[in-house]
């Protein structure tokens, strides 16, 4: 066999496994923004589930404090009004977490129900006998777990996140990521107000 024929099947070889290796690299790479993007909605799912819980809760606090607090009536509608204003921004589809006005919206529908809510737990400090109902301390515990849930599933959302967002950002990943149309995902920054939880302990 002549040495230019043995030359030529050597590379055409390595050609071969070069494009193998880098066929298998893309397909990896892939893979793995699939799995992280999987991740992010997920974490974004539990995110949801959370805020639905406390949007769930407060239907009943109010009523609660209402029994005990009847003048008070400013502060119900605000809380009511604050939990219906949540209405189309809920239960977002899982790829807004790529959309920063979806985004945006949602934080601020969370924030002022966070603020009005704080409103109406201040409200009933001044009831001695409403602190003391069993009812209104079952809830009490309840919207403390919650917020406290919250705060948690945020993190591990901006976990998930980070991670994405780091994978698809990084050379080779990126130019993969670029021809998937890859977009980072949006970190759940809460509103100055709603840094703090409301307060539920008395």
């Amino acid at each position: 066999m002549k040495t230019w024929v043995k030359v030529l099947l050597v590379t055409l070889a390595v050609l071969v496994l070069l494009g193998i290796i880098l066929v298998s690299r893309v397909i990896g790479v892939n893979n793995k923004i699939v799995t992280l993007d999987m991740a992010v909605k997920s974490a974004w799912g539990q995110v949801q589930n959370v805020y639905q819980r406390r949007a769930d809760l407060i239907p009943n606090l109010v009523e609660t404090v209402k029994g005990y607090a009847v003048h008070e009536k400013g502060t119900f509608e605000e809380v009511t009004q604050a939990r219906a204003k949540l209405g189309g921004v809920v239960n977002i589809p899982p790829d807004a977490v790529n959309n920063p006005e979806i985004m945006k919206k949602y934080r601020e529908a969370q924030a002022s129900l966070g603020a009005a809510l704080q409103r109406l737990m201040v409200v009933s400090e001044n009831y001695p006998q409403l602190k003391a109902n069993e009812n209104f301390l079952s809830l009490q515990a309840q919207l403390e777990g919650t917020e406290n849930r919250i705060t948690v599933e945020r993190r591990g959302y901006n976990e998930a996140v980070r991670e994405y967002n780091t994978y698809i950002s990084i050379f080779p990943n990126s130019i993969v990521a670029g021809f998937k149309r890859a977009k980072n995902a949006e970190f759940y920054e809460a509103d100055p107000v709603a840094q703090t939880a409301p307060k539920v302990k008395f």
